[in-house]
């Protein structure tokens, strides 16, 4: 299970709550885009509206630019795939004041492409100072020991 797409800040930017495992409707030439570890999920997010889940503001880029479909958005809505059960619950999330659901990764799980999204709460800057800081000590202990 290879990450194919995968969102950096998500982790330093969000205290992650609860994760799930969604499907997505693509387009054939969005999937080969993927599968080359094209696209971004920088700034994107997941709605519920009307008892479906939409992914927006995700970037594919085409396949082969050269041979383009000429109506082709690369920030297109695109829909996921869930459960209503999981659709409940995540609209309740999407409630809730300081939580918000937003894309951790795309992967493959045999020949499907699956999107790893998370319900999340931004943190404060205290907290990303904290993460930095720790980072930092445990980057210089580790000089530490391969110096010894």
């Amino acid at each position: 299970m290879a990450n194919l797409v995968y969102n950096k800040k998500a982790h330093f930017d969000y205290e992650v709550m609860q994760k799930f495992e969604t499907g997505i409707e693509l387009l054939g030439h969005e999937v080969k885009s993927i599968k080359n570890s094209r696209g971004s999920l920088d700034g994107a997010r997941v709605l519920v509206r009307g008892g479906e889940a939409f992914l927006v503001g995700v970037t594919i880029p085409l396949y082969q630019p050269n041979n383009a479909v000429s109506a082709y958005q690369t920030d297109r809505t695109r829909k996921l795939l869930l459960t209503k059960s999981e659709i409940a619950e995540l609209a309740r999330a999407e409630g809730q004041k300081g939580l918000t659901i937003i894309p951790i990764s795309m992967y493959l799980k045999g020949k499907k492409i699956k999107v790893e999204i998370a319900i999340v709460r931004g943190k404060k800057k205290y907290d990303k100072r904290e993460v930095i800081k720790k980072r930092d000590t445990e980057r210089d202990i580790a000089r530490e020991y391969k110096t010894r």
